[in-house]
Parts: structure tokens; C-alpha cells; sequence
């Protein structure tokens, strides 16, 4: 479920990235701190009829972007991706979701870091799911917030 608060933004987060939207992904529930982001296996279906490496990868990189606005300020901030490494573990062969968050806590200690250095660093470990709740795959990524100029 999407909170009500979340409803306006998330056609902008979905569309900020062309080739995601092609791609299916949705984001199927957000509330503070917290997201799940849905991609159908159409039409990232690979040549041995398994999700395309290339689209989880995707996927979970996509993830800081979509908690970035489920847990920061996006009038003060803006999101950026610092790396992301990824590891296959069973073959997606349908729909996959992924689910990521961070606590309030958390989040505002990020921000502090970036209001006292313009920017801060966050990262998350995250579990891409079949639709059976296999891993299919895990990923650690680190991303950032920076300060808008100006703000």
C-alpha cells in the first residue's frame, strides 16, 4: 500500500528513469522509511527465460532513488549512486520484488552529515525476491545525499 502522502510522487519517481519504466518496475508500497518495488519478468526475460542480469541489477540500484524520497527531504537533497555490487544467486524466473528501508533514526543521521558537509554517504544490503520468496539474488549498494545549493 501507498501512503497517501506518496501517491503524487511516485509517477515522477517511476518515470525519472526512461529506461525503468520500460522496464515495468513499480513501486508498489511506500510509506516513511520504507519501500517495495515490483519487475515483472516481461519484458526483461532473458535468452534462457530467466530475468535479465542486467535488469536486477537495475533494480537494485534503483532502490536508493526510491528510499531516498521515502525517507529524506527531496527539497533539500538530491540522491546520487556511489557503487553497487550484486550476486546471483537463483534464477529469477518470474516476477521479482525488492523491498528496502531505513529507519528514522537512521535517516536522520544522514541528513545531519550532509547539512554539516553537504553530502553523506548511506548504504543498504538488500535481497531481491521471487515470487515464491527465493533470493534470487543479493546486492549492496552505497548511495548519496547531497545538499541542493543553495539550501
Amino acid at each position: 500500500m501507498i501512503d497517501d502522502k506518496y501517491k503524487p510522487m511516485i509517477p515522477q519517481i517511476e518515470g525519472a528513469i526512461s529506461i525503468l519504466k520500460s522496464m515495468g518496475v513499480a513501486i508498489t508500497a511506500m510509506r516513511d522509511g520504507y519501500a517495495k518495488i515490483m519487475m515483472p519478468i516481461e519484458p526483461n526475460r532473458s535468452h534462457i527465460n530467466t530475468v535479465y542480469a542486467g535488469s536486477l541489477f537495475s533494480l537494485a540500484e534503483f532502490s536508493g532513488g526510491v528510499i531516498f524520497f521515502a525517507a529524506f527531504d527531496h527539497t533539500r537533497y538530491y540522491p546520487i549512486a556511489k557503487a553497487m555490487s550484486i550476486q546471483y544467486r537463483k534464477p529469477a524466473t518470474g516476477d521479482v520484488s525488492l523491498e528496502v528501508s531505513l529507519t528514522r533514526e537512521q535517516a536522520a543521521a544522514i541528513s545531519a552529515a550532509a547539512d554539516e558537509k553537504g553530502k553523506a554517504d548511506f548504504s543498504m544490503d538488500l535481497e531481491i525476491k521471487n515470487e515464491d520468496g527465493a533470493v534470487a539474488c543479493t546486492a549492496q549498494g552505497v548511495w548519496q545525499i547531497r545538499k541542493w545549493p543553495g539550501k
